[in-house]
């Protein structure tokens, strides 16, 4: 599977993250707000977030969100390989402007159905605490599961 597509829905773009989208990507990340319930709720800060960042481009497989309306970076998501017929998405984040649902509904549906072009079932880590990334997972059909929210190929 290609973990860094280039795909494109009605609102997003996503293109594999570079190191040319620093500057961008961190302007969104350093907003607290986005943190505040993730399990990782210092990732705003610029080390916390540098090594963050040089992880994911190590990583492969992760993702810069933009807003076409813009052409503005308004967040960041990664494809992480599993065995088995099973991909993870994660470590995902938006700027808080693009909350509410629309935005994060396509960013995973574009996710989503690249992903099960080839893998039968995608995993998604969700904090125990973050409330606001359950409630997401539910909303584009995820079910929980003592470690995951899974979902399963249609």
């Amino acid at each position: 599977m290609n973990r860094q597509p280039v795909l494109e829905g009605e609102r997003l773009l996503l293109r594999p993250l570079t190191p040319d989208d620093w500057d961008a990507l961190f302007a969104v990340a350093s907003d607290p707000e986005i943190w505040a319930i993730h399990p990782q709720h210092d990732r705003w800060q610029e080390p916390v977030f540098r090594r963050f960042f040089a992880d994911a481009l190590g990583r492969g497989g992760a993702l810069v969100v933009i807003d076409k309306a813009t052409d503005a970076v308004v967040g960041s998501s990664q494809y992480k390989e599993e065995a088995g017929g099973v991909v993870e998405i994660g470590w995902t984040f938006l700027a808080t402007s693009h909350w509410g649902g629309r935005y994060n509904r396509e960013m995973k549906r574009l996710m989503l159905e690249h992903a099960f072009r080839f893998v039968g079932r995608v995993e998604f880590r969700v904090g125990e605490c973050n409330l606001r990334s359950q409630r997401a997972m539910e909303k584009i059909g995820g079910h929980l599961t003592d470690r995951f929210a899974m979902v399963d190929l249609p």
